[in-house]
């Protein structure tokens, strides 16, 4: 105020004064201060006491704030309108903050104490702005790191959710809160969160990012430790405690003990066997349970349900006996049998050998499927190590007790083709017998390497019974015996010297081979390929060969072409020297002859004279 009254009474210096001062010496400023005097200056004022003006500024600076500071300060709710909140920060003048600022504290009420900053010091209308949210911001990575660096509860407001988990404005901080850190069990509804101020922990701060992590679980975690360390020291095995079903999965449950969790088997659920636990029990399902077993540290609890029932086979039937029906249903196959569920939690089991008559075995998922209501006949019972056999075959006749007459050797029958193997065919003649094709009984004529060349599996088969053994339960059949066999025709037909025209089918590496028709075909050895000229019978060539060698049980035949003109030849020879030998005896003079020649020259040379 001074230094103003001082600068106004220079510029209200007089034209006249002014032509002084240009002539008066230029004067240090601060001189001038030092040696006014203010006696004169306040003449008509009653001068204040120095220890008044002291006591004033005191006051003035310990009540009210310099709004040019801009450090942040705190002021009390005055007022609060729909919009706005009235901040009294002993300024000259209240300040306006809008209540959007204060959306992680809708709790906000006259007489709360908040943080502000100056935001304006005066509006167009005289109005001092402050600003919650920019002193928040100041001041909230002080506050985050100061909270997690001495663990201290803070107060925040979940503003979204977010993959994984949950925004929250933490000191106007947007923190993460993962989905694993809002409750001690897993969290279904995070929805219901939304909009609600919580208590957290700051569990981690990445500065480098700006990031920060807090936990609401780590505060439950906190407040159950000690009563978990209690209920640990107390756990003995077959203890029966109450636990809530926290978490279901497909090999198992786990129950909440209260602060401790402990696991349920899915094998220990239920007598009776189940596909998922579920079937079972719901979750947050209240339910007793008793302790099995427990690892040293206990930090392992192994649990129970079905043990505090009494154990099916306990209360099975004394009237259930070897020979009895009984009605159950398939629980599971296994390639070896099935098992049957004939009371809740017992089960017998149906081998696969005693579903059918059959000796030819199949799989149990060829008779039977989950699910299906079936009858058996109980064929062994132990209830001291809790196992039952049972079978379905003995529900009807066996089919060899009358084998003989319905299916004696030399019979023929039509079966039904079941299943290969490299040495013969499994034929069903009907459910419960079956009988063997050895490969060499499948065809009088074809070479087959393998069944399969000749049937398919589920062909009609006409058969005839070879072989019956009835203590062994096992028939040989035949196909080829059904036929005649085209052999016996065939090897007076071909006899041996007998001649047949027919072409080179292939060249082999020792002869040739021809098929006379689709039933023979007859071996050329290479010396016996030799044409008349002296050349050699070619592939598709065309000619006469003869039957040198003819074997019908090994079904070899032998033919040779050059037998023929060779056998030619042969008596071509035979009869000319027969011819020769005939006409060397024509030649040959009598005694006779010589006399009559002799007399005819003796006549001869007599007439001469």
């Amino acid at each position: 105020m001074a230094e103003e009254n001082t600068t106004a009474q220079v510029e209200e210096t007089t034209p006249a004064q002014e032509e002084k001062a240009v002539a008066a010496p230029v004067q240090d400023p601060k001189e001038f201060l030092e040696n006014f005097d203010w006696e004169k200056y306040e003449q008509g004022i009653e001068r204040v006491d120095d220890t008044k003006l002291q006591e004033f500024e005191k006051l003035v600076a310990e009540n009210f704030v310099d709004t040019a500071d801009e450090e942040v300060v705190t002021g009390t709710v005055v007022y609060l309108t729909d919009r706005e909140a009235i901040i009294d920060i002993n300024a000259k003048s209240e300040g306006v903050i809008s209540l959007n600022e204060f959306r992680y504290n809708p709790g906000l009420s006259v007489g709360d104490k908040v943080e502000v900053l100056i935001d304006i010091r005066e509006d167009k209308s005289g109005q001092l702005v402050l600003s919650h949210r920019k002193a928040r911001t100041i001041m909230a990575w002080e506050r985050v790191n100061k909270a997690h660096d001495n663990e201290e509860v803070v107060s925040g407001f979940v503003k979204c959710r977010t993959k994984g988990g949950m925004i929250v404005d933490v000191f106007g901080i947007e923190a993460f809160l993962p989905g694993s850190q809002i409750d001690v069990k897993p969290i279904r509804d995070y929805d219901q969160y939304v909009n609600k101020t919580m208590e957290f922990k700051v569990v981690k701060i990445n500065h480098e990012f700006k990031n920060v992590v807090v936990s609401h679980k780590a505060l439950i975690e906190a407040d159950i430790e000690e009563q978990k360390k209690e209920i640990i020291s107390q756990l003995e095995k077959g203890q029966v405690l109450e636990g809530v079903v926290k978490n279901i999965t497909s090999y198992g449950v786990f129950i909440d003990l209260g602060g401790v969790d402990g696991l349920i088997h899915i094998t220990d659920l239920s007598w009776s066997r189940i596909n998922h636990p579920n079937e079972v029990v719901d979750l947050d399902q209240k339910l007793n349970v008793v302790i099995l077993d427990f690892d040293e540290n206990k930090s392992r609890i192994q649990l129970g349900l079905k043990q505090l029932e009494k154990h099916p086979w306990d209360a099975l039937s004394d009237e259930i006996k070897i020979g009895d029906k009984v009605k159950g249903k398939v629980v599971v196959i296994a390639d070896y049998g099935a098992f049957i569920e004939v009371v809740e939690g017992v089960e017998g089991l149906v081998h696969v050998s005693e579903m059918s008559w059959s000796t030819h075995l199949r799989s149990a998922q060829d008779f039977v499927k989950v699910g299906d209501e079936i009858e058996a006949v109980v064929l062994t019972l132990d209830r001291e190590d809790r196992k039952m056999s049972l079978g379905v075959k003995q529900l009807s006749p066996d089919p060899w007790t009358d084998i003989t007459s319905k299916y004696p050797v030399g019979s023929k029958h039509t079966g039904i083709v079941r299943n290969f193997t490299n040495f013969g065919v499994f034929v069903e003649l009907e459910e419960g017998i079956d009988g063997l094709i050895y490969i060499s009984d499948l065809s009088w004529t074809k070479k087959i390497k393998h069944p399969s060349e000749f049937v398919t599996v589920g062909d009609k088969l006409e058969v005839e019974v070879l072989e019956l053994d009835v203590d062994g339960r096992k028939l040989s059949l035949g196909h080829k015996q059904t036929t005649e066999n085209p052999w016996d025709k065939y090897e007076a037909e071909f006899a041996l010297d007998t001649v047949h025209k027919a072409a080179i089918t292939e060249i082999v590496d020792k002869g040739a081979t021809i098929d006379f028709n689709e039933d023979i075909t007859a071996f050329v050895p290479q010396r016996h390929l030799e044409k008349e000229d002296g050349k050699k019978l070619g592939k598709g060539e065309e000619a006469e060969f003869k039957i040198i060698e003819f074997n019908k049980d090994f079904k070899r035949v032998v033919a040779s072409h050059t037998a023929i003109f060779r056998e030619e030849e042969a008596r071509n020879v035979k009869a000319a020297v027969k011819r020769a030998k005939a006409s060397s005896d024509e030649a040959k003079p009598t005694l006779g002859d010589a006399n009559e020649q002799l007399q005819a020259l003796k006549d001869k040379m007599e007439g001469k004279k």
